[in-house]
């Protein structure tokens, strides 16, 4: 059988179950998918890429940022979250979010992502038709989301009215191969009861996701303590939307009780460590999580606050994190911190049966890793040499739907002297204030 494409002489960790990895393998695509792999299959295809014993890996996958917030990047850092929020971001955005900031914004984040190896990211944000025609356009695949909150945002005046748009946009785009239409409300500091019920009524009657910040600050929790007299898990929960559909963003200060009750519900978690860090927010307790059986994915979170898009750095640094802040150098170790931005990235998408492991019928899309650097050789284990001393940079090729967009280490699909363009186009107007 002739297939479309094939990559050959790969050292493949296809991230499944059961780590199962091809020191010499191949891979056959076929119509966007992939139609076999191994070490003995020989295809004829229209393209053959030879990985000359480079890794082979799924794309990886980045569960919680907000794209378009690139235009941000760096803007009131070194503040506390309510701070930075409430005095710098929230107002910058009133006044210049519009579609044409946000299509630039993201432009700039999917070059980014697609050359770190992302093959498909979580978005929360406004203007989400403008996110999608930026996805589509770099051949990427996408989560997203309009930010849902009660007060007036550049997206909808009112909560019933982004709701309403959440709808038409899921219709819009519910049948895309490449955009997974979800419903975002922001937080249940930002969002009533009533909302947060909306919203997850939503999410039933269309089948789709849930996505949310939660537990982000021990300012939230009593926050939500104060007013409802519950901590915010328990409080989603007390109101009847905590289920296999919620996609928690941090999930920083869950109590002991709320981890069970959590893992019982088959709630899925994007950890985001390098925001959590800069904004001082905590320690997430992901050891515990991952113990008690729940789902934990990775994010970057926005631009804003982290301030890159860059997986293969978030996973070193929570791999780190925790085995330092525990005090236990066998905690999250390297094959399971890849997993995260890998095959628990995809469970947390509920996309597990089409992306986030290399296996006959998922999408091919792949990632072929550089290792022919001194900061990797010698490589005694493919695993750890990635999560510890592979940098995004070493990521020479992405495939997204049997398709190159990233070849020798440059983007096909997006142009480098526009986004930089964009870019200081944004800054001269935001520092001008007009």
């Amino acid at each position: 059988m002739k297939a479309d494409l094939v990559i050959k002489n790969g050292y493949i960790l296809t991230m499944d179950e059961n780590f199962t990895e091809y020191k010499n393998g191949n891979i056959a695509i076929k119509d966007g998918k992939i139609l076999d792999i191994g070490e003995n299959i020989n295809y004829e295809a229209d393209e053959i890429i030879d990985a000359g014993g480079n890794v082979v890996l799924p794309g990886l996958i980045n569960t919680h940022t907000h794209a378009a917030m690139t235009l941000l990047r760096g803007y009131g850092s070194d503040n506390p979250l309510k701070v930075w929020l409430e005095q710098y971001i929230w107002p910058v955005e009133r006044k210049f979010v519009s579609y044409e900031f946000v299509k630039d914004g993201t432009d700039i984040a999917c070059y980014e992502m697609l050359r770190n190896g992302v093959t498909t990211f979580v978005d929360m944000y406004f203007y989400e038709n403008a996110v999608a025609d930026a996805v589509l356009q770099a051949k990427m695949r996408a989560v997203l989301c309009t930010g849902i909150l009660d007060f007036p945002t550049p997206g909808a005046k009112t909560p019933d009215e982004g709701i309403e748009k959440t709808k038409d946009f899921i219709k819009e785009y519910k049948e895309s191969r490449y955009i997974y239409p979800c419903i975002g409300p922001h937080a249940p500091y930002t969002c009533s009861p009533q909302t947060l019920q909306k919203a997850m009524q939503v999410a039933e009657d269309y089948d789709v996701l849930f996505h949310i910040h939660l537990s982000e600050t021990e300012h939230e929790v009593q926050d939500i303590l104060n007013r409802y007299n519950a901590t915010p898990v328990k409080h989603l929960d007390n109101i009847g939307v905590l289920n296999d559909r919620v996609l928690a963003a941090h999930m920083v200060h869950p109590t002991e009780e709320e981890i069970y009750l959590m893992a019982e519900k088959k709630v899925k978690i994007s950890h985001c460590p390098e925001s959590n860090l800069k904004l001082a927010s905590g320690i997430a307790p992901v050891p515990k999580m991952i113990e008690a059986g729940i789902t934990v994915s990775i994010g970057t979170d926005g631009t804003a606050s982290n301030d890159d898009l860059d997986i293969l750095g978030e996973i070193s640094t929570a791999a780190k994190l925790h085995k330092g802040y525990n005090k236990n150098p066998v905690l999250l170790n390297a094959k399971q911190a890849l997993s995260m931005a890998t095959r628990e990235g995809a469970k947390a998408l509920r996309l597990q049966d089409k992306i986030g492991t290399l296996e006959k019928g998922k999408y091919a899309d792949i990632i072929i890793i550089d290792i022919n650097q001194p900061h990797i050789q010698p490589m005694f284990d493919p695993y750890i040499q990635l999560v510890y001393s592979a940098k995004s940079t070493d990521v020479d090729t992405v495939i997204i739907d049997g398709k190159i967009v990233v070849r020798n280490k440059e983007v096909l699909t997006i142009d480098k002297s526009e986004i930089l363009q964009k870019a200081k186009k944004w800054k001269e107007k935001i520092i001008c204030g007009n």
